[in-house]
């Protein structure tokens, strides 16, 4: 197996995305040493079980002292704080990194507290399930994935190209963009969706009880499909909403003036304004599964063995 891209990596945070690397990383070669933290007892305790880092640590100072990547995996509002906490111990020249789908607050949050000897350089890795802590990572969650990376335009070049092989190594396509960019981007691919999911199935809830259990009942159609990203863990997605805040904002203006539109046409009558939309929608769709981004088995690849009971 070929050179580490970094001899001792340290992870802040051991959930989805953080399990994942750690797995990737060990699995690729990536890394020699893989020191993990969580602030939580019995989380680190079960990294520890599944064997997910070679040294466990509850201080997070402790965790990145002498490593030569440091990436938090935590939810995009503790960013700040806990690069603060870690500052002090990181080794000159190390990368300092991050997984969250908002960059324009990371950064703002992350720069005060950062010595100017490390190389900062914001990332976040497009891929996910809706399952969350550190048993829900596994290996090949980055494989054929985007990872977006935000470096300043103070970054390093040579760290830059260290961090791209990493992600590179443990499968992910690489793209840079500024970090204000990224935000609107993703406020469209993949903030509004996760908000009009969280709505919808909201809003089914509250009709649940008029329509006496039938919502449930009948999920099997579209409404399944929105429950999947609705699991997703709260508090990310919290911090995520109200740290791309413009953005979000914007998008939905976009969309309610859409979600306007589509009523015009559905109270009028225009058939084929209609077929017209979900044409295009439609190639969209394809266009997603042409690149690789989504299976174009039927049902969303769900397995239709005898006992399957129609969940994700």
């Amino acid at each position: 197996m070929s050179k580490p891209d970094f001899d001792r990596l340290a992870l802040i945070g051991i959930g989805l995305i953080g399990s994942s690397i750690a797995l990737a990383a060990r699995k690729t070669g990536a890394a020699g040493h893989i020191a993990i933290h969580s602030r939580t007892a019995e989380t680190l305790e079960r990294a520890e079980e599944l064997g997910l880092g070679d040294s466990y640590h509850a201080d997070a100072a402790d965790t990145v002292r002498d490593a030569d990547c440091v990436i938090l995996c935590v939810p995009v509002g503790v960013s700040g704080n806990v690069a603060e906490a870690v500052a002090p111990a990181l080794k000159p020249g190390c990368i300092v990194s991050d997984v969250g789908s908002v960059k324009a607050s990371v950064v703002a949050q992350m720069t005060p507290h950062l010595p100017e000897s490390v190389h900062f350089i914001p990332a976040h890795p497009v891929a996910g399930t809706e399952y969350s802590g550190p048993d829900a990572g596994f290996a090949e969650l980055f494989e054929n994935r985007w990872c977006i990376l935000t470096p300043p335009g103070d970054a390093g070049p040579d760290a830059l190209a260290r961090l791209t092989a990493f992600w590179q190594r443990l499968g992910a396509n690489v793209e840079t963009m500024n970090a204000e960019h990224h935000d609107l981007v993703l406020a469209i691919t993949s903030h509004v969706p996760h908000l009009i999911a969280y709505n919808i199935v909201g809003t089914a809830a509250d009709l649940e009880t008029v329509t006496q259990s039938e919502v449930m009942k009948y999920s099997a159609g579209g409404f399944r499909d929105f429950t999947r990203i609705a699991a997703s863990d709260p508090t990310m997605w919290r911090d995520v909403f109200l740290h791309n805040r413009q953005a979000v904002l914007e998008m939905l203006a976009r969309f309610s003036e859409d979600i306007s539109a589509l009523q015009r046409l559905i109270r009028y009558g225009d058939g084929d304004k209609l077929i017209e939309l979900f044409s295009r929608t439609r190639a969209i769709r394809k266009g997603i599964i042409e690149a690789g981004q989504e299976t174009d088995a039927a049902d969303f690849g769900r397995p239709h063995g005898k006992h399957d009971d129609d969940s994700d």
